[in-house]
């Protein structure tokens, strides 16, 4: 490797095993996506993209980056990185966090639908109230379940799902295959399939076929009493289709991400009735860390090498 910086939203030396700017030529520069870039962007090869920042933020120092060759995001989705492509030259690596969010995102996938089926939120405000609220409430033991989106997160959510004794798991991707778990379906199929289950589960990347896929003929057709879960991107799913269909009690949901993000106060989806709400935290957990200074280490340990980078997901044109 020729010199060259790299820009990360965390510093080098907390970075265990990063390539040496000796061996491989590389200068580490910090920037989490505060308002003074740290070199000029020009002299960028390896642009790690801070976390957690707003699109605005992401792409901002992209078409500056004019030798830039890598991208890399510590999120499973590119949608808040895909506005600034267009500014890049051809052949540069768009690479995602695949690996690093399956085990926090699925964590909490389980703990929405176990929450919402089982009445956590009425005991919390029971507990508030100094009430008892005993009675009988649904279990996932028995329950059909849907994954609508079957990628890593996906298959780490059915993973978890494993030991509930659920009924039947149905997998749903953007084209169908099969796994050594069983089929996996194709969108199209959609329409068939939810009438089928009791629980529907999101975590489908965000793309233009998948923009407000969740809309009111999707939740017409979801099963009385079924509960929807999307810890995917909050434009998935439709928020006034969803506010109407919630309304009339027929199915219920638990939403880790919303649109808008973050919901603003006085929005009428915080008082929707039936909805769970969790603050986009499907990531961001204590596993988060050591498994993101992980893949930035491996990624620019085959980057100095010349080698072939993980989880790229498109290159530039």
């Amino acid at each position: 490797m020729n010199a060259a910086d790299v820009w990360l939203p965390v510093e080098a030396d907390e970075i265990e095993g990063l390539p040496t700017p000796e061996g491989s030529g590389f200068t580490y520069r910090f920037w989490d996506g505060g308002e003074k870039y740290p070199a000029d962007p020009a002299d960028c090869a390896f642009y790690v993209v801070p976390y957690l920042k707003p699109t605005e933020v992401a792409v901002r120092p992209l078409a500056a980056m004019t030798s830039v060759q890598v991208v890399q995001t510590l999120s499973a989705g590119i949608d808040h990185v895909e506005p600034g492509l267009g500014s890049l030259r051809a052949g540069v690596s768009l690479c995602n966090a695949k690996g690093v969010h399956e085990a926090s995102t699925a964590e909490l996938a389980l703990a929405l639908v176990l929450a919402s089926l089982r009445g956590i939120p009425r005991f919390v405000e029971g507990q508030r109230e100094e009430e008892w609220r005993a009675g009988f409430y649904p279990a996932l033991a028995d329950k059909s379940v849907l994954i609508v989106g079957y990628g890593s997160i996906g298959a780490a959510i059915e993973d978890r799902l494993t030991p509930f004794e659920c009924a039947r798991v149905a997998r749903v991707a953007r084209s169908a295959r099969a796994t050594a778990r069983g089929e996996v379906h194709p969108l199209v199929r959609l329409p068939l399939l939810l009438p089928q289950a009791d629980v529907v589960i999101l975590s489908t990347p965000l793309t233009p076929a998948t923009r407000h896929l969740v809309d009111a003929d999707f939740l017409r057709r979801m099963r009385d009493g079924a509960l929807l879960v999307n810890v995917a991107r909050g434009p998935v799913v439709d928020t006034e289709a969803l506010i109407d269909e919630t309304a009339t009690g027929r199915i219920t949901a638990a939403l880790d991400v919303t649109d808008p993000e973050p919901l603003p106060p006085g929005h009428p989806l915080w008082h929707a009735r039936g909805v769970l709400i969790s603050p986009h935290v499907g990531g961001s957990t204590s596993a988060f860390m050591p498994r993101a200074k992980r893949l930035m280490r491996d990624q620019l340990r085959r980057f100095a090498a010349g080698g072939p980078l993980h989880n790229v997901v498109l290159t530039t044109r």
